[in-house]
């Protein structure tokens, strides 16, 4: 049992907010008495001076990029310059399982220290004739370093220009290596999802969007692709006559379990279609904006019904895999394309909305029933002296903000901002030899 005693303010929902304390008994928020009085388990955690939210959710990342960032040729580039750049820096360094786990274990890392406690991992790069069984090691190798560090992983076995074919075998063994059983891709104790995604139109073909797609109808999985950045909309106008949208819509991916991340292109019409179907967005100010792809029009998206999560994007893209700080952009960028947002707007999109298009009524939020996770967040120096609203200073104060503690399924992962499972120093090793070995 862990009880977070004393906080000044408790975010529980986007409508509710309390004060005092909360507790956490076999990894759920729970209501009333405690039922395990003077367990040898039970742990507190003062949080007086602190505003206490749930757990933020990273919708959208390519935790292998976490390997790659700040590369020459990389920034402020078209898109069609970008990618081959970065298709060669993969082809360089080898990609495997050994590679794959040590970039996570930096992104899942990163992300634990600024506040993320669930993140999407869109897995895009595949060596190319790659085995199931092999893409079921490199699976596992992810997911083992998210069990290693206490985060929650959703694995998303995508696909850049793979053969259709390989890519549905593979993903069909990604789930039974991660989630056998699971309905909903969902592990029993809720810390492993999977979910699969081709890259976008730009990159595959029809026969990929289907053959994915029957393997998520198979296991109840979650769909989730790209849409509407610089280049899926100029390929899909020259390779199809059409518009991304109108090409998802017509693949049949669209939907109440598909979630489309960037939308940075997208028209009003588009808005409607994507309303209409009860499809979800995704956010992704951190990549789009410094690299000059556009900006999605979020208080558009959320003015029709369409839930709107919140994603970094991977290192190649976005150098930091900070949350905390993309929800501020977001909020300083939206006077650019439409209504501005408030902050409790863009925290509800980093919590229960990313959520929201991971099918998980369980995460971000702090309701009895909810999963165990939470960030403990110091207000008490200077950089919050004279802050009105102490959740809106989450995100306009102190830029670069960090969690005193973190807690993942009633477990404390960081404490005192530092990971409590392994050292910093031992995951940054472990990635930049590998990395030298590529060289």
């Amino acid at each position: 049992m862990l009880t977070v005693r004393n906080a000044d303010v408790i975010l529980i929902d986007p409508q509710t907010v309390a004060e005092g304390d909360l507790r956490i008994e076999e990894g759920v928020v729970t209501a009333g008495p405690p039922t395990t009085l003077d367990s040898p388990d039970s742990e507190e955690l003062d949080a007086a001076g602190c505003v206490v939210t749930p757990g933020l959710v990273n919708a959208h990342h390519h935790l292998l990029q976490s390997a790659f960032r700040t590369l020459p040729g990389t920034r402020g580039v078209p898109m069609a310059d970008w990618l081959p750049t970065m298709a060669a820096a993969y082809a360089r360094a080898r990609v495997d399982a050994e590679l794959c786990a040590a970039a996570a274990a930096v992104g899942i890392a990163e992300g634990l220290l600024c506040g993320v406690t669930t993140v999407a991992d869109h897995q895009l790069t595949w060596p190319a004739g790659l085995s199931a069984a092999a893409s079921a090691d490199l699976a596992r190798a992810v997911a083992g370093s998210a069990a290693r560090l206490g985060s929650r992983l959703v694995f998303v076995r995508g696909s850049a220009r793979d053969d259709p074919q390989e890519a549905a075998a593979s993903a069909e063994a990604v789930v039974q290596a991660l989630v056998p059983g699971a309905r909903g891709g969902v592990s029993d104790d809720g810390m492993l999802q999977v979910a699969v995604g081709p890259a976008g139109v730009h990159s595959d073909a029809r026969e990929t969007f289907e053959l994915l797609g029957e393997v998520a109808a198979r296991h109840g999985l979650r769909r989730r692709t790209q849409a509407n950045e610089q280049v899926d909309v100029a390929i899909a106008a020259e390779k199809y006559g059409r518009r991304p949208i109108e090409l998802l819509d017509e693949w049949g991916w669209l939907g109440p379990d598909v979630t489309l991340a960037h939308l940075c292109g997208v028209t009003p019409d588009e808005i409607a279609r994507i309303a209409a179907t009860g499809t979800t967005a995704t956010h992704a100010p951190g990549c789009d904006l410094p690299m000059g792809w556009g900006i999605a029009p979020v208080a558009a998206l959320r003015a029709a019904g369409i839930p709107v999560g919140l994603g970094t994007s991977g290192g190649g893209s976005n150098d930091a895999g900070h949350l905390l700080a993309d929800a501020r952009l977001a909020m300083q960028v939206a006077p650019l394309v439409g209504p501005p947002l408030a902050a409790a707007e863009v925290l509800e999109m980093s919590t229960s909305g990313s959520a929201a298009g991971l099918g998980r009524d369980d995460l971000g939020h702090l309701r009895p029933g909810a999963a165990g996770d939470l960030c403990v967040w110091d207000v008490s120096g200077v950089a919050d002296a004279g802050v009105a609203d102490p959740l809106a200073g989450l995100l306009w104060a102190s830029p670069g903000r960090r969690p005193r503690h973190v807690v993942v399924a009633g477990r404390i992962v960081v404490r005192d901002y530092r990971l409590v499972n392994e050292p910093e120093t031992d995951i940054v090793r472990s990635l930049r030899e590998r990395m030298a070995r590529a060289a």
